[in-house]
């Protein structure tokens, strides 16, 4: 047997959702690289043909959709006239940083109905898909808060997990059909997302300090991780979460953020 094709990815079709921006577009782009065939999805359809035109420069090849995970006929359109979906990845997420007792019911709405229900929403459609074709890679992101937590993070948190446990549910559930179900789990990334943090030098610097690695991650990084659950190089991996936080998780301290 030879290795060297153990990461490829020609002739697959990869659908990433989320690749107008930061971990999604990066994503995109390392899976293009690879030579997957990307349909770029998000709501922001002017972001994700940036995001597509900068694959076809390189060279690859890039589609955009349309896709809402709050809408269930937006999901459900996503599949419409595919072929194939031999990778799936989903990156969308939102936080609303309160501690529990100032929580309102509309942002534990907000924040359940996308990070949970949103992405429940895609994982079963793409489950379905794949269970028909009989294959495929399942990628979801989810957090090193679905481990560890801190003041304000209580509700991202608990979605993170509950997205956790839905991976691992289907993996189970799909595996005889030939499909695998995974999760990332980063830590603190330099994205739109988290750009309030690194606008407070004092919140930003102790993020930083709380890895092993002393700093936080760029977008770039997690490409690779990406390319491995989807590539064959992971075929015996399956309801796990790989952690790529810069040893957080393994030397997890407390800092009580300025909420």
């Amino acid at each position: 047997m030879s290795y060297k094709n153990l990461f490829s990815l020609q002739n697959k079709t990869a659908v990433v959702v989320g690749a107008a921006s930061g971990i999604g577009q990066a994503a995109a782009k390392g899976l293009a690289d690879f030579g997957a065939h990307v349909i770029v999805a998000d709501m922001n359809l002017e972001g994700a043909e940036e995001t597509a035109a900068a694959i076809r420069a390189s060279g690859g090849s890039a589609e955009v959709r349309m896709a809402n995970l709050s809408d269930a006929l937006s999901v459900e359109a996503l599949f419409v006239g595919l072929d194939k979906v031999d990778v799936m990845v989903c990156t969308p997420a939102v936080n609303v940083r309160k501690r529990l007792l100032d929580y309102t019911d509309e942002e534990f709405d907000k924040v359940v109905g996308l990070n949970l229900k949103g992405n429940f929403r895609l994982l079963r459609e793409t489950g379905r898909f794949m269970k028909a074709q009989g294959s495929g890679s399942i990628i979801v992101f989810s957090s090193i808060r679905s481990l560890v937590v801190e003041p304000g993070q209580g509700i991202y948190a608990a979605t993170k997990a509950g997205v956790l446990q839905i991976v691992k549910t289907l993996a189970a559930e799909l595996a005889e059909y030939g499909v695998r179900v995974n999760a990332i789990g980063p830590g603190v990334v330099n994205t739109p997302l988290t750009a309030p943090i690194k606008n407070n030098p004092e919140w930003y610097a102790a993020y930083a300090k709380k890895s092993a690695l002393g700093r936080w991650a760029e977008v770039d990084e997690m490409v690779g991780p990406v390319i491995y659950l989807a590539s064959q190089a992971s075929s015996y991996v399956t309801g796990t979460i790989q952690f790529v936080d810069g040893g957080w998780t393994a030397i997890d301290g407390r800092f009580t953020p300025p909420l």
